[in-house]
């Protein structure tokens, strides 16, 4: 079918055409003016999504945001925040709402239910695309009504909100609550272990006491050097005297000064006595009385020496206690200071205890602090920007638009059935008709003619005369009849 097939075929069905365009639109003008009016209100909210929390400080990170925008707008059209709505205007105790609840479910169910589903069916979200706003539109027949509902499922969401937000505070708070006790009684416990093993010790500062016992031990650790080698020392001069050698060789012998001032002594008397004897005889009393120095010092040398030789055994024997007394109290002192380690690990273990017990009392101070003040916030982070009003203009039915679409509609319609009645009485309406169905060769085109009606009073007695004859091919399969 070409185009002139396609404005022929119009041209002779367009009574049938124009009348189904006609009562498309006559149809479409009447239900729109029939319908009900519909108010449209609209709340807009804005998401603050990338503000710190006043609390906590956490920062909503920018690839979270759409899904955050989407997260919202679920929450919106969710059931739970439709029942606050309910709650919030008392819809589910007038007797209107209750009756429409019984007439169509026959009471059966929850009335509060019914409404929120209701409800849900007219709001319309829709987040924006390029900011953090959400515009929430309400459709009903009543414009207060549906602003009301638009301003109520506003306020519902911004309370769902800010309640998902405070609960989760609110539960953390209490449990860090609980922990804060238990975690006082094991502080209070570990301070009193620690008080009480300070006391059974009778520990006042325990550094202290160890660097005194400490030094202590060190000055004893020199003392028994010390005295390990003066023991020695005598040891061995002891041992050299009584080898035979002689004592007064001995360097104690020749340190002593009244051994030396008696060998002086002697040697002076002994010098005298060789004087005296030159000039005088033996029996001489001077003589004789040189002699009875002499032998007197001579008795006090050997004395001495004699006194000498002993002390050098005393003093080996002094020396010797005096070692193994050290070395006893070296060993005690040891003791004691292993035991004031022992002593110190304990006390450092209990100190530990307390302060990790008070290390983990102060972290979860701190957290039910901020858990409970994060409860008992009351800001979020949604705000109205614009409240519905009650709209003056109806969204619904839109008559200009509902009448372009009808025209367009009818349009199309009645071409669609122009040309399904053409399909069912196919007729000959071109040239091309004759060639496409009779498959015979056309010989000539006589042009249509308009005809020429004869007078009223000549067509009298059904006499018509026309001035040119017209005809019309019926196409059919067997050929031209």
């Amino acid at each position: 079918m070409n185009f002139n097939q396609f404005i022929a075929i119009l041209l002779a069905r367009k009574k049938i055409a124009l009348f189904i365009l006609v009562t498309t639109v006559l149809t479409t003008l009447a239900v729109s003016l029939i319908l009900p009016k519909t108010y449209k209100a609209t709340a807009t909210l804005i998401l603050n999504y990338t503000g710190a929390d006043p609390v906590s400080g956490a920062v909503v990170p920018a690839q979270l945001v759409p899904g955050y925008m989407a997260t919202q707008v679920d929450i919106i059209n969710s059931h739970n925040v439709a029942l606050n709505v309910i709650d919030t205007l008392g819809l589910d105790k007038q007797a209107e709402a209750i009756a429409m609840f019984n007439k169509a479910t026959k009471g059966e169910g929850n009335v509060r239910d019914w409404l929120a589903d209701l409800l849900l069916k007219n709001l319309d979200v829709k987040p924006s695309r390029e900011s953090s706003v959400i515009n929430l539109d309400y459709e009903n027949a009543n414009p207060k009504f549906a602003a009301d509902l638009a301003n109520a499922f506003a306020d519902a969401y911004i309370q769902t909100n800010l309640k998902f937000k405070v609960d989760p505070s609110k539960q953390t708070a209490e449990w860090f609550n609980n922990q804060v006790k238990t975690l006082r009684d094991d502080l209070a416990k570990a301070q009193t272990k620690l008080s009480a093993y300070q006391r059974e010790k009778g520990i006042v500062s325990i550094e202290e006491h160890f660097d005194v016992e400490n030094t202590r031990l060190a000055e004893l650790s020199s003392q028994l050097v010390g005295a390990q080698s003066q023991s020695l020392d005598k040891s061995s001069r002891q041992q050299q005297a009584s080898r035979g050698k002689s004592l007064e060789e001995s360097p104690d012998i020749l340190s002593n000064p009244l051994i030396q001032n008696l060998k002086a002594e002697l040697t002076r008397a002994e010098s005298k006595i060789a004087d005296l004897g030159q000039r005088l005889s033996s029996n001489h009393p001077q003589y004789q009385s040189a002699m009875a120095e002499a032998q007197s010092l001579r008795s006090k040398l050997e004395r001495e020496l004699k006194t000498a030789g002993s002390s050098l055994g005393s003093a080996a024997n002094i020396s010797q206690r005096l070692e193994s007394d050290l070395r006893a109290s070296l060993a005690t002192q040891k003791n004691k200071v292993l035991l004031i380690n022992q002593q110190r690990d304990e006390l450092l273990r209990l100190q530990r205890d307390v302060e990790n017990s008070q290390k983990v009392l102060d972290m979860a101070m701190q957290r039910y602090s901020q858990s409970n003040m994060a409860g008992q916030s009351n800001q979020t982070e949604v705000a109205i920007l614009n409240p519905a009003t009650a709209p003056t203009d109806p969204s619904k039915p839109k008559v200009f638009l509902n009448m372009l679409i009808s025209i367009f509609m009818g349009t199309m319609l009645a071409v669609g059935i122009a040309l399904l009645a053409e399909m069912l009485d196919r007729r000959v309406r071109t040239p091309e008709d004759i060639l496409n169905w009779a498959e015979i060769p056309l010989l000539g085109v006589i042009p249509p003619t308009k005809l020429v009606r004869q007078p009223w009073f000549k067509r009298i007695g059904g006499n018509r005369k026309n001035t040119t004859k017209s005809f019309d091919y019926k196409v059919s399969k067997a050929g031209i009849k």
